[in-house]
């Protein structure tokens, strides 16, 4: 049986879809890690992750953002799902490079493509075959008809994809097989991203509370997810069979299926994942709840630091001095949570692009504007890598950023805050007013923001911008903007 048939049935789009379903299932969660994994075990998309992806520094900002790209591509309104595959075509475009052993990669490489399309279908019926849901074959067929869909929304067809069901796992068994490594991406994934995952922001004010739950629930993602992935790429990979992992992998499948007997509308993802994103001082309606939820933990992360004993180790370092020294070392920090997007310790052009995307996308830009702001940040990038990079390897350390911070505030970065001003400027008055100031922030105007007549002026606008992004100012709305995770 083919997808055909099932197609011209029911909608491949929207609320009647099998993949709208999935959107508030606690299973997805476990699934789309899984083919994640997938993902990035092949070596062009690995490769392109590695060199371009935020997914280790800003990981639930990587979530919010694809939740929300797949909320719009899987949605009833055809016109939104071209705009979001147009966006999705551009974002693509710019990534495109080598790896570390010289081969290249492209992500708008059709086969690519459609390898990231046939985890995401096979990661579901995964899922439902491993929570004791098993698919029938009429079901099977018709989401595969919406995964192949989804492909032909993005590449104008379908046809890396195999028409044909039965096609497919032969497909899929053969790229597993004979395709996909033990890729860099993918050990980051496994063994770094669940040890190291830094907090979102509604947990930011209670590390040691996050950290200790981390601690617990880190390495049994981990073991859950290797375990789930089909047996020929463990063997390959060479990835450990941990005793007990397959019971542990099984048992967090049903657990997560048994919310199917809640009433509905209780699980809610998107709401899920916004309240994650919400800092205290939001004036969002539920940042009230998550201020007294944040403080809570902030007590109890304090009482977690009164029963830990004394380490018995040496004394803490004496204050820092005055000087050069204390600016280096908050330089320093700025560099690794601000410029520093993808988290592998310098800074090029690719974290500069992440910063261009990440603001693109929070202001829905179409072109010209996207283009005109990568422009902007690969113009700075430029001059950042003629003015700091002093031992010629192409990137910046943070070092190298930390002797010239004094320096940064040059023509090009102006360049950078005047497009953005432009590009957040949406009736082009030379003001921005309340809600664009909202559609950047995600917030009102700070109390402590000078506004005139309800509106920020372009010369604020850029005198702050350039405040930021040189680290002499903290606490300001441009954190939130790059710095949270």
């Amino acid at each position: 049986m083919t997808t055909t048939g099932t197609a011209e049935e029911t909608p491949l789009f929207g609320p009647e879809s099998r993949f709208s379903a999935f959107f508030d299932d606690p299973r997805w969660a476990l699934a789309m890690i899984r083919a994640t994994v997938l993902e990035a075990a092949h070596p062009q998309i690995g490769a392109a992750l590695v060199d371009n992806s935020t997914f280790v520094a800003h990981p639930w900002r990587r979530l919010r953002n694809t939740f929300l790209s797949m909320r719009r591509m899987f949605g009833a309104d055809p016109a939104v799902r071209e705009r979001e595959a147009a966006r999705l075509n551009r974002l693509h475009a710019r990534m495109s490079g080598s790896d570390s052993r010289g081969r290249a990669y492209d992500a708008m490489d059709r086969a690519t493509r459609a390898w990231v399309v046939a985890t995401l279908f096979e990661s579901a019926v995964t899922m439902c075959r491993l929570s004791g849901q098993p698919l029938d074959q009429n079901t099977m067929e018709r989401m595969y008809a919406e995964y192949r869909a989804f492909l032909a929304a993005l590449d104008g067809d379908a046809a890396e994809l195999p028409e044909d069901l039965n096609d497919f796992w032969r497909y899929f068994d053969r790229v597993v097989e004979d395709e996909l490594e033990n890729t860099e991406a993918a050990r980051v994934i496994l063994y770094r991203l669940f040890d190291h995952l830094p907090a979102p922001a509604l947990l930011d004010g209670a590390p040691t509370l996050w950290a200790v739950g981390r601690a617990v629930a880190g390495p049994l993602l981990g073991a859950i997810t290797v375990a789930s992935l089909p047996e020929p790429y463990r063997r390959r990979a060479g990835l450990p069979e941990m005793p007990g992992a397959s019971t542990l992998m099984q048992g967090a499948y049903c657990a997560a299926g048994l919310a199917r007997f809640l009433p509905e509308g209780w699980i809610n993802a998107e709401s899920i994942i916004e309240a994650l994103s919400l800092s205290p001082d939001s004036d969002d309606p539920r940042a009230r709840t998550v201020a007294a939820l944040a403080a809570r933990m902030k007590r109890a992360s304090a009482l977690l630091r009164l029963l830990t004993p004394l380490s018995g180790g040496p004394d803490p370092d004496p204050a820092p001095s005055a000087g050069t020294g204390e600016s280096r070392r908050s330089a320093e920090e700025f560099f690794r949570k601000a410029l520093d997007q993808t988290g592998d310790g310098h800074l090029d052009w690719p974290d500069l692009a992440a910063m261009a995307r990440e603001l693109s996308t929070r202001l829905d830009l179409d072109e010209p504007e996207e283009t005109r702001l990568y422009d902007a940040f690969a113009a700075w990038w430029r001059e950042l890598q003629t003015a700091l990079d002093t031992d010629g390897d192409g990137r910046v350390s943070a070092e190298e950023y930390a002797t010239a911070v004094p320096s940064l505030a040059a023509p090009a970065l102006i360049r950078v805050a005047e497009v953005l001003f432009d590009a957040t400027d949406k009736d082009g008055n030379g003001t921005i007013d309340a809600d664009e100031y909202r559609t950047l922030f995600r917030t009102a105007f700070h109390r402590d923001l000078t506004t005139t007549d309800g509106t920020y002026s372009q010369s604020a606008f850029v005198c702050d911008f350039l405040s930021f992004m040189s680290g002499r100012r903290t606490n300001t709305a441009y954190d939130p903007l790059l710095t949270d995770a």
